[in-house]
């Protein structure tokens, strides 16, 4: 497989427009379109032209009083997107016209969000280590949880019965959903576990650590598979590629590490100039966007994020 994608001879491409720093980065269900949430206290919407190097154009969402910390678009909705904020609020938004058609408050400041794979629910996680589920018709919290550990990255399971939580611990909590009991405690690393990432094929889920490592774990017997070792910082974001065989994850390290998922080896390293904050695969193509903490020469945020996997720059 590995030899079939000339990692090499890609380059990545540069977008520009946010203020600040970008920490999330995510593609719709089409792979056509990618949003990205930033420190500046917006989103934008990227209409990417996959094939040329057409005028990309973007569209600004506006409302947030906070940062952006993290988006996820809705899997089953090309135009419909989420966004947690620090702000206290969770929103819901048309990409088409850029306008909030929903939106509710919640108790603290939100870090994690992501949806159920049949699109009825969104999961949001804050600071507070407080896990609120919304159903998306109503915008309103079905669930409360409040932990007494450290929750960061959250995540359904693809057919949406299982709910894993990545924690402080380095633990994945697994719940059974809805009724959120708990299944199992997966002990997957000696540190803190930060972020989690599903194969889109259902086989696997892999993990990121403060401990530097990335574990990939077989979902149905909850036994770990392998580890890939080539970082040497926490682990902040990790993700599959859209065939399930290839692993990209990032870090502090100056390069983002693509491994074949299948034999645990490194099969290209991107460069990169800062610490990464967000990676993720367009889900149709072998393009993987990525953003972090870049600075331009006056040290301040460039703002900007990149997609490598073209064959051009």
């Amino acid at each position: 497989m590995e030899e079939t994608i000339p990692f090499k001879n890609l380059h990545s491409r540069e977008y520009q427009g946010h203020k600040k720093k970008v920490h999330s980065v995510a593609w719709n269900c089409t792979g056509t379109k990618l949003a990205s949430g930033s420190v500046d206290q917006t989103a934008r919407v990227w209409h990417i032209d996959l094939h040329g190097h057409g005028k990309i154009k973007d569209i600004e969402l506006k409302g947030h009083a906070d940062s952006v910390d993290q988006l996820c678009w809705d899997p089953k909705h090309a135009d419909l997107i989420a966004t947690a904020s620090g702000d206290k609020t969770v929103r819901l938004w048309d990409a088409r016209s850029g306008k909030c058609s929903q939106q509710t408050e919640l108790s603290g400041e939100n870090i994690n969000i992501t949806y159920r794979p049949d699109g009825t629910h969104v999961a949001v996680g804050n600071r507070d280590d407080e896990l609120t589920i919304l159903d998306v018709r109503k915008f309103k919290p079905i669930h409360r949880r409040k932990f007494n550990y450290e929750v960061n990255e959250i995540a359904w399971n693809m057919t949406g019965e299982m709910f894993l939580l990545t924690t402080g611990n380095g633990t994945v909590e697994v719940l059974s959903y809805p009724s959120l009991q708990p299944l199992e405690t997966v002990m997957a690393h000696t540190a803190g576990c930060y972020c989690i990432a599903i194969d889109p094929k259902g086989r696997y889920f892999a993990v990121g650590s403060a401990d530097s490592l990335v574990s990939l774990w077989n979902i149905s017997e909850m036994l770990c598979v392998r580890t890939f070792t080539k970082l040497e910082w926490p682990v902040r974001t990790i993700s599959f590629n859209h065939t399930g065989d290839f692993i990209a994850s990032a870090s502090e390290d100056l390069f983002i590490d693509i491994s074949n998922v299948h034999t645990g080896r490194s099969v290209h390293q991107i460069p990169c100039r800062a610490a990464m904050n967000s990676v993720e695969w367009n889900p149709k193509y072998n393009l993987l966007a990525y953003a972090g903490d870049d600075k331009n020469k006056y040290q301040t945020d460039e703002g900007v994020f990149r997609i490598f996997g073209f064959e051009s720059a």
